[in-house]
């Protein structure tokens, strides 16, 4: 007996020394970060930013990986069934982290137990944007106009179960209005769509949507954070357009699979926490919108808990469930 406990502890000693010198070596070749949504959108102006400046700190590149589908589950779920060895990452996403598990029956990943959280990035609102030629001017004038028209508006998001879609159905449930979803592989087609008038409105995150509203491209009628947005302070939240206590926000964060060794996730959260310090990231996701909200991998990991059970009620109560 006391020679098996022996050869426990000898097993765990080797397995820490060696999960040691894999961290101190690592990164030895190219990472992979996993944006789970198609280039254009918040998602990929973010992680893109973060990946740039990772790959100066850690002295071998971050190749993002664009996997767009299913509302951003699929290639979340194909980090979720990676290696868990340090070298492919995922642009974590209240949309996949937070929304996904519940809107999708076979979402194929679980946000708790799957993934090792390395650390939040930031967060920003989404923006109620609509075509030039659309009638309404203000949000109140926007429900006026669904009232009038029941079933005949249509808004376009990132595609079905992203926060740009739950958050356009929380909208109409809040305002008593029926509107018609029109789901996009990703904010950059949707935009896209919407620049072309092919749809009237859409639920856009600001990193994406405000040059084209700056440009005049697009109108702004509402933000969907409690306070307004610095790059759009002309522009009002929801609840001052009349929708009290409306708040939706958009979460990322950085998540490696479930099993990478603790001394990897430590160090890719240094290396996450000094780009997010540094000055050009502070500007790029300034200008961008984004509010900068560094933190452990615990604090990422009970962040992902709190938003996972928030919109998972809002899908049960919304009726929005998917096959």
């Amino acid at each position: 007996m006391r020679s098996n406990a022996l050869a426990v502890i000898i097993a765990v000693g080797f397995a820490a020394s060696l999960n040691s010198a894999q961290a101190q070596n690592y990164p030895t070749r190219a990472i992979t970060l996993v944006i789970p949504f198609a280039p254009g959108g918040s998602t990929s102006i973010v992680g893109r930013g973060i990946a740039d400046k990772m790959s100066e700190l850690l002295g071998e590149k971050v190749v993002v990986d664009n996997r767009p589908g299913a509302g951003g589950t699929i290639g979340t779920k194909a980090v979720a069934k990676s290696d868990p060895d340090g070298y492919t990452l995922v642009l974590g996403y209240t949309g996949t982290l937070a929304i996904g598990p519940s809107l999708y029956k076979s979402a194929g990943y679980d946000p708790r137990k799957d993934f090792a959280p390395i650390g939040l990035i930031g967060n920003a609102p989404n923006s109620l944007v609509v075509h030039p030629s659309f009638p309404a001017k203000t949000v109140a004038e926007l429900i006026a106009h669904a009232k009038a028209n029941p079933g005949k508006v249509n808004f376009g998001s990132a595609g079905a179960g992203t926060v740009s879609h739950i958050t356009g159905e929380y909208f109409a449930r809040t305002a008593g209005i029926t509107l018609v979803h029109i789901p996009y592989k990703g904010t950059g087609p949707a935009l896209t769509d919407l620049l072309g008038g092919h749809i009237p409105m859409a639920f856009a995150p600001i990193p994406a949507s405000h040059p084209n509203v700056s440009a005049g491209k697009l109108r702004a009628l509402a933000v969907t954070s409690t306070t307004r947005s610095s790059l759009l302070p002309d522009v009002p939240t929801m609840a001052e357009a009349g929708l009290a206590g409306f708040d939706a926000s958009l979460y990322y964060g950085l998540a490696a699979p479930a099993g990478t060794p603790r001394p990897i996730i430590d160090k890719l959260n240094k290396v996450l926490r000094d780009a997010l310090g540094s000055d050009e990231v502070k500007r790029q996701l300034a200008n961008d919108g984004t509010e900068i909200t560094p933190g452990t991998p615990e604090d990422y990991a009970d962040f992902i808990d709190k938003d996972e059970k928030k919109w998972s009620q809002l899908i049960k109560t919304s009726g929005v469930e998917q096959e």
